[in-house]
Order: structure tokens, then sequence, then C-alpha cells
């Protein structure tokens, strides 16, 4: 039977890391993602598993990465300024396909900015943040228990794909307390793919026929490997040929493209009459919710349409939907990151507005809805 309790958004992210088999945590505290931090220390000893406060960012995120290729599942935690620290890391665990779990609590920025207000303003980071072309899964919860499940989802991802996945939640959606049912019995769990013998001269980044993803066998279970942050070869020792470096990155590209349809989630509110509809994602959902009843009672038939899944984003089903309404509001707390991916995707097939927020305070259901007035007048 599930079990209701309250819970606040971080501490749903811990014990959904948990469920999901964590058995590693490395992190530097920053508000708000702290309490990931502590309560990693009080429950991961509890389950046979290790917490480390790092020196820094670097070090966080570093040590992550080592508990991950030594065959423990691993997660690390941060907000803004230490995103952007963790970002050489998350590259380098990319490249050399290392399941990792980063959990990004957005808070206003840039630099220090303001540390305990809300803010979405790391959406491109998430993509953009690290160097170079590279595969990347991002996925942001709107309530506590989405933080839950989503956190398990982030970690089955980051298995399967050997990939890191990113939780992109917010201070909203982190300090926020909601009771919660969870279901600890039937939680599907995914673990990395790994050789099914031991062979210490097997190349560990040799793809299977009919696979994408190497399976590789945890340090120290006697398989003998290289990992590098160079362009590799199957050896995993760094190569130079142009031909090594472009099926490299093509099957690390198209790993996560060509399973877009496992990756990517979205959630369609009231789109089925929907003339207008409120584009958001995390915390911002909040205020759309009552928002968009407010404007039904107004005879206005308004819809919502979240994307969970930020990246890869969920263009196929918003640019179906932008085919049969009139107008889009886009709605998030920064100076306009979303709205360039709804733009590029919607072309001319409807109209779309934006309404943002970067002083620290939240958008209301108020002026939302009056976005929606002004965008059901003119649209």
């Amino acid at each position: 039977m599930p079990k209701k309790v309250l819970m606040q958004g971080n501490e749903a992210c811990v014990k959904g890391a948990l469920a999901a088999g964590m058995k590693f945590f490395a992190g530097y505290p920053i508000t708000p993602s702290t309490e990931i931090a502590e309560l990693s220390a009080q429950y991961l000893p509890t389950v046979g598993g290790k917490f480390i406060q790092m020196e820094d960012e670097i070090a966080g995120i570093a040590a992550a990465i080592g508990a991950s290729v030594a065959g423990l599942k691993s997660m690390t935690a941060t907000s803004g300024p230490g995103f952007s620290l963790k970002q050489e890391n998350l590259g380098y665990a990319c490249l050399a396909e290392i399941p990792l779990v980063v959990v990004d609590v957005q808070r206003s920025g840039p630099s220090t900015g303001m540390p305990t207000s809300p803010s979405q303003g790391d959406m491109m980071m998430a993509r953009w943040g690290t160097h170079g072309d590279h595969p990347i899964i991002a996925i942001a919860p709107s309530s506590v228990k989405e933080t839950y499940d989503l956190t398990i989802r982030c970690f089955n991802l980051a298995e399967k794909y050997r990939t890191p996945v990113i939780l992109l939640t917010d201070e909203i959606i982190g300090h926020l307390r909601e009771g919660v049912e969870i279901e600890d019995d039937n939680v599907e769990i995914v673990d990395r793919p790994i050789p099914e013998k031991v062979a210490a001269k097997l190349a560990p980044y040799k793809i299977l026929d009919g696979e994408m993803i190497p399976r590789m066998m945890p340090f120290g279970y006697g398989q003998r490997y290289n990992i590098t942050g160079l362009i590799h070869d199957e050896t995993g020792f760094p190569t130079n040929s142009n031909d090594e470096a472009d099926r490299l990155m093509q099957r690390l590209m198209h790993k996560i493209e060509d399973n877009y349809d496992d990756i990517v989630q979205w959630e369609c509110l009231n789109c089925e009459d929907a003339e207008i509809v409120i584009f958001c994602f995390g915390g911002t959902y909040r205020a759309a919710l009552t928002a968009m009843e407010e404007a039904r009672s107004k005879g206005i038939k308004c819809g919502i349409f979240r994307p969970i899944t930020i990246w890869p984003f969920p263009e196929k089903a918003l640019l179906e939907l932008s085919k049969h309404i009139k107008h889009i509001v886009v709605a998030e707390h920064n100076y306009g990151q979303m709205v360039l991916e709804v733009e590029r995707i919607i072309k001319n097939n409807c109209s779309f507005s934006f309404i943002g927020k970067v002083n620290g305070a939240v958008i209301t259901p108020e002026e939302l809805l009056e976005k929606i007035v002004e965008g059901h007048n003119n649209g």
C-alpha cells in the first residue's frame, strides 16, 4: 500500500535517488540545494552507501564520476554557480559515457545573484553549458511527487543510455512541501549494461551487434581499460582518426536522438478544445494551473502544454499542437530562453507571447491571466 507523507521537494529528490539505488553522493553545499546534501549524508550510511562533502563543486562531480566508474549509482547536486563549475566534468562524463545524475536546483542569477529566490535561468546552460557537441537529457519536475518519481527516472535513463542526466528543478519545487503518496514496492529500476563475462582484453567501448550502448565492467572487476576525455576508439585510448572521431560522435548523439520516443515526456492539459495554451515547465506550472482555470471560467478555452523532458525538447508534440490552436503564452522565470525554442518550432502555425520574471519574484496567476486575455483578444 502506498504511504502518504509530508515531504519537501529536495527531500523527495533524495528519497527517489535512494529508491533508484543511489549508493554514492558527493557535493558541496549551496542554496537552495543544500538539503539534498544534508539528507544524503543522513540516509546513505543506513543503506550501505557513502556520502562525501568535497572541497568545491568541481571536486563534487569528479568524485561522483569516479564512484560511477567503480560501479555505484552516483549523484551530485548544486545550484547556479555550482552548476557552472561542474560543466567541464559534465562534458567529460558525456564523452566517456559515465552514468551520473546531476541535480540543479535553479536560483536567480547571474553570478551569486539571489540565492534564495526562484529562477529558471539555467535551461540553456543545461543543454549547452559544456563545450562541444554532446548528448544530454534534462528533466524538470513540477511537484514534490514528480521530484520523487523523476529522480528515479533520471537514474534509469542514466544507466540505460550510459550518460549524465540532469534533474533541472528550481527553488519553488525544491523548497515546496506537499503531501505525497510513495510506492516503494512498485519502482521500476534499470541497471547499466555490463559484459556477461569478465575478459581482461575485451575492448571496453566495443558495440555489440544490434546495440548502441557499450557494456563496460566497473573498475576492479577484472577488465583492464582506459577512460579519457579525449576522442577515443573502442579500446578507450585516444585517437586522432577522423573516421573514429566521426563514428564516436555520431553514436553518442544518435543513442539519444534515436530513442526520442523512449526519453521525451510531456503533459498536455485541456488541450483537446484549447484555442490558447500556456507553455511552461517546473515551478511555473503552479501559477499556470490557476490561470488556466480562471480563463476557462471566463469562457476562454485555455490549456497547458508542459515539457517534462526539457532536453531533448518535445518538439514533435509542440509542433502538432501549434497547428490546432491560435496562441501560445510562454511563461518562464527568466529573460526568455524556452520562448526561443517555442518560436523556432511553431514557426507561423500560431501566434505567441512571452511573460518572464528576473527580479526574484514569482509569476502570479493574475499576471498570467492578463497575458491569456490579451492573447485571446489579439490572437
